[in-house]
């Protein structure tokens, strides 16, 4: 056989070779210039539901679900019409009416003249991880008790009214009198029913134009649109008594009646789409509701927020202002909580938390005093002077031979955006002369949407990321697969309320880590239970109280000495 037949015959073999595990990984698609169908592999069929004979001449609108709008696909022709790749996640439909979604790469094939006659669709079915970024995200905008919206759904619809130009905003802070002591009596199940039921009393005054969200415990947030009088929200007010004003049936026949609380501020202008003051609008509702709340001997009590209920603000200023010399004084110090592997028991690396000692002041809580130095504009300095704590101690450790793998910092939003953080970090390292990948920072999901510049940057130097609070965030999950992290923390509410629904949520979340190679982290684990429910899971590594408290840099070298080796 000559030489130029056999070249061509090994050409063959690999070109089917390749089509063979293609066909056998991936959904293929082959049409013409115009989208009708020329070919369609068995993995297409079998998904679409539709036979070959079915596909082959139709266009793609035949598994069109409606989902997407005219300009996504106007996009994405005009992208392959012009002779580039067009990669995107499209949601069909089957013959059978189900839906499906397919992670999609299409290439156009061109004539000598570069005009696309042929384009090859290449899709992967991504049906089953559509489904758990539902589920996650189910969770991060909505209460699981209640099904209304949660704080950080509020954000999110005041960023979509705003469109909607300028418009003023009463904020109701609207809370159940006894529901402790209704809890405590009935169990957390039948407490749980009482606030599904007054949860749906209270939406069903809300117009369409407003909202209601659990603010969480028994605490709800009604925000009314366009309100700008007392007298308008009274009115809305006695629709609320009213709604309270039959007795709530729970499912073993008792019966329980519940009166409210609620306080009430308004917006004096139309920023509520910044968070500081939103924040501070809702502070000044929960303020006037701490004093209805008093006020309440036999039934509902209504108050409108006033400059004496002011009381908390000065409280705060107060707290501003011993902050703002805390750093010169040395009044902070960082305390460091052990990061536990589930597998052996030891201890793997630890996190790095702020504490601050005021002799005046005694503890306050970081809860307190960290949005505090955020709102000053201390946060940088003292961020700074974090990392440069946290790295010198980690330096400490390796030369005394601790076998940590990485120490984790905290980093607020506005460190992490500001131009020199990169810089700082990277300066910090050289100084201390401690490799990048023994630092880890630990951002929210909103943080990471913001920053992607940012994280390429930290992951070119080889500085880790951490996903912190994972689950209570606002954003779609698509993030994961595109941004360079390493870490997702399992937020602690979740592992502190596990519950059948709650270690639903837990399941899911470390299933959807580890499909995408990260490591999972669960906070907040108090009990053995907790700790067994993670394990059984193949959950990474675990930190809470079960083992230990955060502790100051000489208890945490003791702690890690008994439980370096179990």
């Amino acid at each position: 056989m000559m030489e130029y037949d056999l070249d061509l015959q090994q050409a063959l073999q690999k070109l089917q070779d390749i089509e063979r595990a293609m066909n056998e990984s991936s959904i293929v698609v082959i049409t013409d210039e115009r989208g009708r169908i020329q070919f369609a592999n068995d993995k297409f069929t079998e998904l679409s539901q539709y036979s070959r004979e079915e596909l082959i001449g139709s266009y793609h609108s035949i598994v069109n679900s409606g989902y997407h709008s005219r300009d996504f696909f106007k996009d994405m022709w005009r992208t392959i019409g012009q002779g580039h790749v067009w990669r995107g996640e499209i949601k069909n439909r089957a013959k059978d009416g189900s839906f499906y979604w397919v992670d999609t790469t299409i290439v156009p094939f061109l004539n000598d003249d570069g005009k696309p006659y042929q384009y090859i669709a290449i899709r992967h079915d991504i049906t089953e991880r559509k489904r758990y970024e539902r589920q996650v995200e189910r969770v991060a905008f909505y209460d699981p008790v209640t099904s209304l919206p949660n704080r950080n759904y509020l954000q999110k619809w005041l960023e979509d009214h705003s469109q909607k130009g300028d418009r003023s905003y009463a904020i109701l802070f609207i809370d159940l009198d006894r529901f402790k002591q209704l809890n405590d009596q009935y169990g957390h199940e039948l407490g749980d029913a009482i606030l599904i039921e007054a949860g749906s009393r209270l939406n069903q005054c809300a117009s369409d134009d407003d909202v209601l969200l659990r603010h969480g415990g028994d605490d709800f947030i009604m925000l009314l649109e366009g309100y700008e009088d007392h007298e308008q929200v009274r009115e809305v007010v006695r629709q609320l008594y009213k709604a309270m004003s039959k007795p709530i049936e729970l499912p073993n026949g008792d019966e329980v009646w519940l009166t409210l609380s609620i306080g009430v501020s308004f917006s004096e202008d139309y920023a509520l789409k910044d968070k500081h003051h939103l924040d501070n609008y809702i502070k000044q509702a929960r303020t006037a509701m701490s004093h209805a709340h008093e006020s309440n001997v036999h039934g509902h009590s209504c108050e409108f927020n006033s400059p004496k209920l002011t009381k908390k603000l000065d409280e705060y200023y107060q707290l501003e202002h011993a902050l703002r010399h805390a750093l010169e004084r040395e009044e902070f110090v960082m305390y460091y909580h052990p990061i536990i592997d589930l597998k052996s028991g030891c201890v793997r690396s630890a996190e790095a938390l702020l504490r601050w000692h005021n002799d005046e002041l005694r503890y306050i809580s970081p809860a307190t005093f960290v949005p505090i130095l955020e709102e000053a504009g201390l946060i940088e300095d003292v961020g700074y002077w974090i990392l440069w704590t946290v790295v010198k101690q980690m330096r400490q450790w390796i030369d005394a031979g601790y076998d940590l793998e990485r120490v984790c910092v905290n980093v607020s939003p506005l460190q992490f955006r500001s131009q020199t953080f990169v810089y700082d970090v990277k300066y910090i390292l050289r100084m201390a002369q401690l490799p990048p990948h023994y630092l880890e920072i630990e951002v929210t999901e909103r943080t990471l949407l913001e920053s992607e510049s940012i994280l390429n940057e930290l992951h070119d130097y080889g500085v880790k990321v951490s996903v912190d609070d994972f689950g209570t965030g606002y954003s779609s999950l698509s993030y994961l697969k595109r941004l360079p992290l390493d870490t997702l923390k399992i937020d602690k509410s979740f592992i502190q309320d596990m519950d059948k629904e709650g270690e639903e949520i837990v399941n899911t979340i470390i299933h959807l880590g580890k499909s995408l190679d990260f490591n999972v982290i669960a906070e907040g684990i108090e009990t053995i239970e907790h700790v067994h429910h993670l394990q059984t899971h193949h959950c990474d590594e675990g930190q809470g109280f079960y083992w230990t408290k955060p502790l100051p840099a000489d208890e945490f070298n003791v702690f890690f000495e008994t439980h370096h080796s179990l």
